[in-house]
Parts: structure tokens; sequence; C-alpha cells
């Protein structure tokens, strides 16, 4: 079970000074400086929990939720809509560790990107490039030394377990 879609744009190395992507800025909204924000966390509620991004060099001001799915904010630090254009395309982030505690059995897809993959027959397949979600389930990608990739369901028949050092994938799996 995932806890949280963030695979897209972390940075850093792992524990607590990984940084993780929780929205990005898709545009200005209105001429006040608003931004239109796409969200890769479980919603408005979720993105609320945290006031600064990018350490710290944008503070959460309003925030609410758009009804397509994403969200409009307003930042301290942004006066107008040009100022709000310049932000287009911008990853706000958190630390690692601002997240909060997961259950057993869930992950966060940050945790899981860069894992080593290896089979349990004891081959190493690659490490882990991506996480998606199509709408059954998590999906791991997995790029082979070669450069070539394949995809495995994050369930426990096609990974029966993994940790923060690598992805042990049932060998039936790894194509």
């Amino acid at each position: 079970m995932s806890a949280l879609s963030s695979s897209q744009g972390e940075e850093g190395g792992r524990g607590g000074d990984k940084r993780v992507t929780l929205a990005a800025v898709t545009g200005a909204h209105g001429v006040t400086g608003e931004v239109r924000l796409k969200l890769f966390c479980e919603g408005v509620a979720a993105l609320r929990r945290y006031r600064a991004f990018n350490d710290s060099r944008l503070t959460l001001g309003k925030l609410r939720d758009d009804g397509k799915g994403g969200a409009i904010a307003r930042f301290a630090e942004v006066a107008d809509r040009t100022e709000a254009e310049k932000l287009r395309g911008t990853a706000l982030t958190v630390p690692r560790s601002a997240l909060p505690p997961l259950a057993e059995g869930e992950y966060y897809h940050a945790d899981l990107i860069g894992l080593r993959a290896v089979s349990t027959s004891g081959e190493a397949l690659g490490h882990c490039v991506a996480v998606e979600n199509f709408g059954a389930g998590d999906v791991l990608e997995i790029e082979r030394p070669d450069g070539k990739r394949f995809m495995v369901p994050m369930r426990v028949e096609a990974v029966p377990e993994w940790n923060g050092e690598r992805l042990l994938i049932d060998a039936a799996y790894a194509e």
C-alpha cells in the first residue's frame, strides 16, 4: 500500500535529508499572485500539513482545492501574477524526515526509487527508477544494467519483501 505518490523529482541521498516532491506549480491563477498546483500527495489536506517548502523559500499562505484534483495556493513571497508565472515548473519539496510515519506494509514512493532490485534466484536485476499507478495499484519500473526496463506490480506475490537497501522480486516477474 502506498501512502504518498511522490515519484516526481526526489533529490538527495537516503535518509532524512532526501527531498520529496509533494506538488508542482503549473502556472499562475488570476492576477493577485496565486498559483495552480499539480498534487503528488493525497490531496489538499496532506499538503496543508506543511507551511514551508523548498527549504523555507516558499511559505504557504492560502490553499484550496481546485475541484479538478489539483489546488490553488498563495505563497507569502509572491505578490502578483508576474511573480507567480516565474514559479511555473517549481517543485514543492519537503525533507523525507518531515513526512508522517508509516504503518506496516506502507511505503513512500520516494523510498523505493533508487533501490537495488534482486530476484529470488539471486540475480541482480538493476534498480527501481519509477513507481507508477495506472489505477489498479502501484507498479515498479526496474532498469537493468544494460538500460532495458521492465515493470513489476507492487504486490506480495511479485515483491515478497523490501527494505531500505533492496527490493526482492520473484524470479517469475523478472522478464
